[in-house]
């Protein structure tokens, strides 16, 4: 069974829109159609392989899921505590700052 390519109303506008506008004096409107059909019939392709290749893409998508799927076992539920550590750097860099500043501040008052 043959598909039967069925072409919207809105791209045959388009098409002749297209053709109207690189139109050339003294043609005529048989040319100006013919012009209109192959806009269309590029249109028609254009769209025919953006189909293709989001349908590829999406086959890729999802392979590439059931791919990751299955290579990753089922996580076990692991019921130990998680203990977070504060680093001590902050508080250090701290002091340094606040020592720094109070020499800072000794050091202008003595020599003012």
């Amino acid at each position: 069974m043959a598909k039967k390519n069925k072409v919207s109303t809105q791209v045959v506008e388009e098409a002749m829109h297209m053709a109207k506008i690189v139109q050339k004096p003294k043609q005529s409107k048989e040319q100006t159609k013919l012009i209109a059909q192959g806009i269309q019939k590029g249109i028609e392709e254009y769209k025919k392989r953006h189909k293709e290749k989001s349908r590829s893409l999406d086959k890729q998508k999802k392979q590439l899921q059931r791919s990751l799927n299955v290579e990753q076992p089922p996580e076990q539920a692991i019921d130990t505590p998680l203990i977070y550590r504060q680093s001590k750097w902050p508080w250090l860099l701290l002091g340094i700052s606040w020592l720094g500043f109070i020499s800072f501040i000794s050091y202008s008052v003595v020599y003012s």
